[in-house]
């Protein structure tokens, strides 16, 4: 539909009528065609639509240039009448080739931006030769998809394609269910297909839409990173110097399967970040029953090690002692000697899944007394109270809370955006 946009093409149904074709199931023919003209960009510079109908005789129903709009094409569809005699598919491809593609007819001038199509629907055996159909469709640069229903014969429908077979043969066992290849023909002819409105892109921010592709980018403040698909808060410019340090709950009530899906999160966020001396630092502290730092700041030079650093990480898996924890990143993480930097902005990511079994207010205001900015997130039984309490104002801005860990990558979304615009 709308989301596809159908290459010129001049497009030739050639539908068998014969006596073998029962009316109703000529029916079921007349509506695929209807299914396919719909999904098509109709028009005298797009594309044009002719009907062949044949049995014994060949009957041009309409050709290329008789209808310009897609309703007088389904109205006409509508109108055709069954033939009800033989089954003379040679002389009916025949047609097409010499008549129907010709000038006077509709066709355009054979050109590599004009596809011309035509779509054979049969069900028995022909009474003719087909043999110099392929030649002859090849010389006039014509397309032959062939489609058999019921008791057709399947070495016909092979000998009138075009190649690759595979992909121009199909076979349906009844009329009844013909309708079922109508989604298979609206995308053999969409050739611009919106991948940025279908979702099928890897485009981290924005997805603009190019000609049967797409480009990515970023929001403004971002920079598009060298993978030309996820886009760095952190980039460009002295003022994205920062020291980053996450103060991760590694407490039992985690859970080992979760605690991987934290140091994802945690890599997630690193990925954005442009990691150098000059610009990002990260260190990262765990903390349960007591505190440990698994890296200070700056000891890791770039994202490549930091992620490696963060995926060696041993789970400990005890209590949940948050005030002791802040009131370490407050007393170390920040200070010269464990690789902070004068003058840097520092920011503090507090992740916790559970109620602190101490006392956290103290820690979490001098944290915010002395200039870093702190966020805190939460899942499962985080307490929302003490998640504002940790959080810097607008507080609104910097906590976040979801019940399952499966879905903290949308928080890490989030942060990466929230990470450094505004620094």
């Amino acid at each position: 539909g709308t989301l596809c946009r159908t290459k010129p093409t001049d497009l030739i149904f050639v539908i068998d009528s014969s006596r073998s074709v029962r009316p109703h199931e000529f029916e079921k023919v007349k509506v695929f065609m209807s299914r396919v003209i719909e999904g098509l960009d109709v028009g005298p510079n797009s594309t044009r639509v002719g009907v062949i109908n044949y049995a014994s005789a060949v009957k041009n129903e309409f050709s290329l240039k008789t209808y310009q709009t897609k309703a007088g094409l389904l109205q006409a569809v509508q109108r055709i009448e069954p033939l009800s005699t033989g089954t003379m598919t040679g002389l009916a491809i025949q047609f097409a080739i010499n008549q129907a593609f010709s000038d006077s007819e509709g066709a355009r001038v054979r050109s590599p931006n004009i596809n011309k199509v035509a779509i054979v629907v049969t069900d028995g055996h022909p009474q003719d030769s087909v043999q110099e159909v392929p030649a002859r469709a090849r010389a006039a640069g014509v397309e032959i998809f062939a489609i058999g229903v019921g008791r057709v014969d399947m070495h016909t429908l092979r000998r009138i394609a075009s190649e690759p077979l595979d992909d121009h043969v199909d076979y349906v066992e009844s009329y009844s269910v013909i309708e079922k290849l109508t989604h298979k023909f609206q995308e053999a002819f969409c050739v611009v297909s919106d991948l940025c409105a279908t979702g099928d892109h890897d485009c981290e921010q924005i997805c603009t839409s190019i000609p049967g592709s797409y480009k990515c980018a970023c929001k403004e403040g971002f920079t598009l990173n060298s993978d030309g698909k996820t886009c760095s808060a952190c980039s460009g410019g002295s003022e994205s110097a920062l020291d980053l340090v996450f103060l991760i709950d590694g407490s039992k009530s985690v859970r080992p399967e979760n605690f991987e899906l934290v140091k994802k999160f945690i890599n997630q966020i690193v990925e954005s970040l442009d990691v150098s001396d000059k610009q990002a630092q990260v260190g990262l502290v765990q903390y349960s029953s007591s505190v440990r730092q698994e890296f200070p700041l700056g000891q890791y030079k770039n994202k490549k090690d930091i992620k490696a650093a963060v995926k060696k990480m041993a789970y400990m898996e005890k209590g949940t002692m948050t005030g002791q924890a802040l009131k370490y990143l407050v007393d170390n993480s920040f200070s010269i000697i464990n690789g902070a930097r004068p003058g840097v902005p520092k920011v503090g990511i507090v992740f916790t899944d559970g109620r602190s079994q101490d006392y956290i207010t103290d820690a979490a205001k001098k944290a915010k007394d002395l200039g870093f900015r702190m966020f805190a997130v939460g899942v499962g039984n985080a307490v929302e109270d003490e998640l504002r309490e940790i959080a810097s104002e607008p507080v609104a801005e910097h906590y976040f809370y979801t019940a399952d860990f499966r879905t903290i990558s949308k928080i890490g979304k989030k942060l990466q955006m929230k990470i450094c615009v505004g620094e």
